[in-house]
């Protein structure tokens, strides 16, 4: 068991980034997207809480308590979809609740790359975690709004959930990345507000990033 823990603890970011690849793009591998939000959904859910709880090992009693309700929380949320799924105001709690989870494990992430010292593998996989963690959080918080208000984005696919979800992945995916193929646009001041917040948080996560691991890279070649 010991053996285990300590293979979680340092593994951890490398599974954390498995678990964010898998939960936003698994849908290129599916054809059934009813099956995606009844079944795949919370099985990424439970995959990514599990690997969320290595970040925190060690990390004080408080941080691992407010990761396990926020765990549990986000994991219990998607099974309500079958039920409550048409609700709007269920469909609001489940997203805040995420951008709250993901808002949780992106500080922690970034407290950790900002800390001096040292490049290895445990940096680079953060640093990959801390970008995809940007693109759950600009997708949950834009999927809080469409389903306030469907008329907040133009080129969204409301056919089901799953579709509405996958289009606000890729959208958020190009606004943090400034691609901006323009098929998907926000039509609402809070949703242009907001995608223009993600746009630069992206392009300053980049810059800082940057200077993290130059700065990082100087001081391991300076020892």
């Amino acid at each position: 068991m010991m053996k285990f823990r300590t293979y979680l603890q340092d593994k951890k970011y490398e599974l954390l980034l498995l678990a964010l690849i898998q939960h936003l793009f698994i849908g290129i591998f599916l054809k059934d997207l009813s099956f995606y939000t009844k079944i795949i959904w919370p099985v990424n859910m439970l995959i990514l809480g599990t690997a969320s709880v290595c970040v925190f090992i060690e990390k004080g009693r408080w941080k691992n308590l407010m990761q396990q309700i926020l765990f549990l929380l986000v994991l219990i949320l998607p099974l309500g979809l079958t039920f409550w799924g048409k609700n709007p105001t269920y469909f609001a709690f489940l997203n805040i609740g995420y951008v709250i989870f993901f808002l949780f494990i992106f500080w922690e992430i970034f407290k950790f790359l900002i800390k001096p010292g040292y490049i290895n593998k445990d940096i680079i996989s953060a640093s990959a975690c801390g970008y995809f963690l940007l693109i759950e959080i600009s997708t949950f918080l834009f999927q809080f709004f469409v389903y306030q208000n469907a008329q907040s984005f133009k080129g969204i696919d409301f056919s089901s959930p799953a579709k509405t979800y996958i289009d606000l992945v890729y959208f958020s995916s190009i606004t943090l990345t400034s691609i901006g193929f323009g098929d998907i646009t926000p039509n609402s001041y809070n949703t242009k507000l907001i995608a223009s917040l993600f746009g630069i948080a992206g392009q300053f996560y980049s810059v800082v990033l940057v200077g993290i691991l130059i700065s990082k890279f100087s001081s391991k070649s300076d020892s």
